[in-house]
């Protein structure tokens, strides 16, 4: 596998196997996933719920168990993965949209709650602040956003040790090495994790004030962000 001229296409080309390829190299996936719905208020019923950097549709088929009355917007920029979704979700009456996220307007006051999996690591830090203050005002009062993803900075000094341990876990299940090197070389162009520490930091200052870890084992977390007005 080689990675492609951009983020759009390379995903397109990851569709093919996407589930399988996430189990394999993302330690903790399903627990992961299993956050979005974990220990969430009794009282929450969202209406509406938008699922940024949708992929496949794994964190919307998560969700959908404990709301499938619910209206859910998916959001992505590769073609492919839209419409893996659309044929995935077809009994429901799903809308779709076709971008990236510096490109989406984010409606004030529209969604109860936003979804990311594994997809906020493409943008740097300056996207980040201004993408969490955008959720913000796109949440209802009351409103949840929750994330799953690798959150430790490249410049950490526990980051060599993190590859050494997620190279031993991708190796498990993909030992010939191929995945591994696609898996690095797209790490190096496309990701780009920042500390958890940071990312609550930049939620506070959007204007979240109940900001708290859900799941964490070592870098792999899982963070939930409540707006309250």
């Amino acid at each position: 596998m080689q990675t492609e001229h951009n983020i759009a296409t390379e995903f397109d080309k990851f569709s093919v196997n996407y589930t399988t390829d996430m189990i394999g190299c993302v330690p903790h996936y399903l627990d992961l996933l299993a956050s979005f719905t974990k220990d969430l208020p009794r009282e929450f019923f969202p209406y509406q719920i938008l699922d940024l950097g949708c992929g496949n549709g794994n964190v919307t088929s998560e969700v959908l168990k404990l709301f499938p009355d619910s209206n859910y917007t998916l959001l992505d920029a590769s073609d492919e993965m839209i419409r893996i979704c659309k044929q995935r979700f077809q009994q429901y009456p799903m809308t779709y949209i076709t971008s990236y996220f510096q490109d989406h307007v984010f409606e004030e006051n529209l969604n109860d709650m936003v979804v990311a999996g594994f997809s906020l690591h493409h943008c740097h830090s300056e996207e980040k602040k201004r993408l969490f203050k955008a959720i913000f005002h796109s949440l209802k009062n009351a409103g949840i956003f929750g994330f799953s993803d690798l959150m430790i900075d490249k410049n950490s000094p526990e980051h060599p040790e993190l590859i050494k341990e997620w190279k031993s876990f991708v190796f498990k299940s993909f030992p010939d090495g191929e995945k591994w090197n696609w898996l690095m070389d797209h790490y190096r162009d496309y990701d780009k994790p920042d500390d958890y520490k940071n990312q609550i930091t930049w939620l506070y200052e959007a204007g979240f004030n109940d900001v708290k870890i859900v799941m964490r084992q070592d870098y792999w977390i899982h963070i939930r962000a409540t707006k309250q007005t």
